[in-house]
């Protein structure tokens, strides 16, 4: 699962993304408001984490031209300004959701979660396909009666599976949601890791579509 954060601030940044990281998701960081537009055509990703107070251009515009330009990618505000009429504005401007700083950075996380299940059109906490079931809070896979904790990336390129069941994603695909910039990625890294799925799961967990990429299949 792949989150551009857009912060300025340096501390808060390093922060936010450490704990990110610790929990699965790559991330990339830019700082300016005028960069966001251009960073989203590029890159795939599944979330942003927007502050206000930008420079080059404020995060409210930056939201409000991306909902105009049709970007339905979900979207926090995290900001200091805690004005009911910021708050207001930032939800009516198209955000899904509004966290004031200082937040604590596992309500951060349950937030983010939470949009990003909510754009996959999840109502349950658990992801599944029918056949096994991902827990995003706990990094926990079941599958019949085995129960095993998944490595940060095994955990991440399974989620990207589990949101798109039945649907193949190429190598490419799955490295651009497992992986951020500044990560070197080796040309066996996904194979590495579905090994890996496979031999903590079932060996048809995930299944090979040849020369093209992988799925997990849709019960």
């Amino acid at each position: 699962m792949r989150i551009l954060l857009v912060e300025d601030d340096d501390m808060i940044a390093e922060a936010v993304s450490l704990a990110l990281r610790d929990h699965a998701y790559a991330v990339d960081r830019i700082s300016d408001g005028l960069a966001v537009s251009g960073t989203l055509q590029h890159s795939d990703y599944q979330a942003v984490l927007l502050d206000l107070g930008l420079p080059g251009r404020d995060g409210l515009e930056v939201l409000r031209r991306l909902r105009l330009a049709g970007q339905r990618l979900p979207v926090i505000i995290i900001t200091a300004r805690d004005a009911v009429e910021d708050r207001i504005a930032g939800l009516d401007y198209g955000a899904d959701d509004y966290l004031i700083k200082p937040f604590d950075l596992n309500e951060l996380l349950a937030r983010l979660r939470a949009v990003i299940r909510r754009q996959g059109g999840q109502a349950s906490p658990l992801l599944s396909n029918g056949d096994v079931t991902l827990d995003p809070a706990t990094r926990e896979a079941g599958r019949g009666k085995v129960r095993v904790v998944l490595s940060a990336r095994e955990f991440a390129l399974l989620q990207a599976l589990l949101l798109n069941p039945g649907h193949i994603l190429t190598r490419h695909e799955l490295e651009e949601r497992i992986y951020g910039w500044n990560e070197e990625v080796e040309s066996n890294a996904v194979d590495f890791l579905i090994h890996g799925v496979r031999r903590k799961l079932g060996a048809d967990v995930i299944r090979n579509v040849r020369g093209t990429g992988w799925r997990v299949e849709r019960r």
